[in-house]
């Protein structure tokens, strides 16, 4: 590490910034911090920032606020993890949540209606891209091959829950990793009762508001229901922002009902056009849960539950299990069960590219019975949208050939759809 170490207000500073200025995804926050940390203040070095990566790449949840945080620890212990990692968050999260005010209060005004119609389209084009992307890092193999097109037949055709899809992976990861090798360097003891103790203490953090809310207002509550829901995420959503979504529009949109498919789409897109990490998405959920439910005074509590049942995991892992750091990224059996759930995500997320095609193109879709417990999407082809199907072919190409940049893409998309409806096409 370098010796340039900053005191906690230029950490706080520095923080804020990137809070302010980190859009583009967890790629274009991970470039901004390794610029802002590394390049330009030399607080940390190459290797350490790498190491710091590597670690976070393993962990459920947003790897790019959890990097944050572990940098902050490094610099300036559970203070700086704690600074660094909430103004990570906190900026994005108070825009999204005024444009989740915004949406809910005027989304049936013809011009905002038209400017999601567009983004809808952007959206579809961003998960086709992030499939392909994965793809190329995960597929390696004839097991990855296997494991990803089993993953994805058992999210589409039998609907099975998105946990058990990442345990049945992880654990053939697990069974069919390479013996560890032997003679490596011995790794440094980290403190047992150490992480035990960070462990306890974030856990409780975390699981506060949720359990509060469970026995003030029952196991029924939105407000609780949300808190489980995000907070079972915290522990299951290995592979980023998208696949998260499909955990979330399994549940949120399909299950509980808390919003539509559109409106889930229309969330990604106010996320993918804000600072801070895409799933600040989960506080648009748990807005629109709330205002469902019960109005402004609901939403901005289901907002609220829902951002800090999925950014506040981060603490527990970094705090407890950075010290582990090395010691994991040497573990065989480790590098095996990620290396499967890679494979798990691109056929969750090529369920969620299929599923959000459906709701993007067609105006009705119904789920068609196979026999045997299985069913298949069923659009309507009488519904099919040919003004989205011409958008979403313009955004896949505009980011795919011309590597447009995600703001710039979702704000044309957005232009799109009201030139189209100013020209009565939609």
């Amino acid at each position: 590490m370098s010796d340039a170490k900053p005191n906690i207000g230029e950490l706080t500073r520095a923080s804020l910034k990137i809070g302010c200025l980190g859009f583009g995804g967890p790629a274009g926050q991970i470039a901004l911090m390794h610029r802002i940390f590394v390049d330009e203040k030399k607080w940390i070095d190459e290797a350490r920032y790498l190491h710091a990566l590597n670690f976070c790449t393993l962990l459920p949840g947003p790897e790019a606020q959890q990097l944050a945080t572990y940098v902050g620890w490094l610099l300036h212990g559970v203070r700086g993890g704690v600074v660094a990692g909430l103004l990570f968050v906190l900026p994005g999260a108070l825009v999204v949540l005024a444009l989740s005010w915004l949406y809910a209060a005027a989304y049936n005004a013809p011009l905002v209606a038209a400017a999601f119609f567009g983004i809808k389209a952007a959206v579809l084009a961003l998960v086709v891209d992030a499939m392909i992307r994965i793809a190329r890092r995960a597929l390696k193999s004839s097991i990855s091959w296997v494991i990803a097109v089993t993953s994805f037949a058992a999210l589409f055709l039998a609907q099975t829950p998105f946990p058990i899809v990442i345990a049945a992976a992880a654990a053939i990861g697990l069974f069919m990793a390479s013996p560890e090798q032997k003679h490596q360097a011995p790794m440094p003891s980290p403190s047992a009762r150490g992480s035990l103790g960070a462990a306890a203490l974030w856990s409780l953090v975390w699981l506060a508001p949720p359990a509060l809310a469970f026995a003030l207002l029952g196991p029924a509550h939105v407000l609780t229901e949300i808190g489980a829901l995000f907070s079972s995420l915290a522990v299951v959503t290995f592979g980023g922002a998208y696949a998260t979504l499909a955990y979330v529009q399994q549940q949120a949109v399909d299950a509980e009902g808390w919003l539509t498919a559109a409106q889930m789409i229309d969330g990604l897109g106010l996320a993918e056009t804000t600072p801070g990490p895409l799933v600040l998405v989960n506080q648009f959920v748990g807005f629109l849960a709330g205002w469902r439910e019960g109005g402004a005074g609901l939403a901005l509590a289901g907002a609220a539950m829902a951002s800090w049942c999925t950014f506040s995991p981060s603490f527990v892992w970094i705090f407890a299990g950075a010290p582990y750091a090395e010691r994991l990224r040497a573990s065989a059996r480790a590098r095996g069960a990620l290396g499967a759930i890679s494979a798990a995500v691109l056929g969750i997320i090529a369920n969620l590219a299929v599923w959000f095609s459906a709701h993007v193109l067609f105006a009705n879709v119904s789920r068609a019975p196979l026999g045997g417990g299985l069913s298949i999407l069923a659009p309507d082809w009488a519904s099919y949208n040919a003004a989205a199907g011409v958008l979403a072919v313009c955004a896949l190409i505009a980011l795919l050939r011309f590597k447009v940049g995600v703001v710039w893409l979702v704000l044309a998309a957005a232009a799109g759809g009201v030139a189209l409806s100013t020209a009565g096409a939609i």
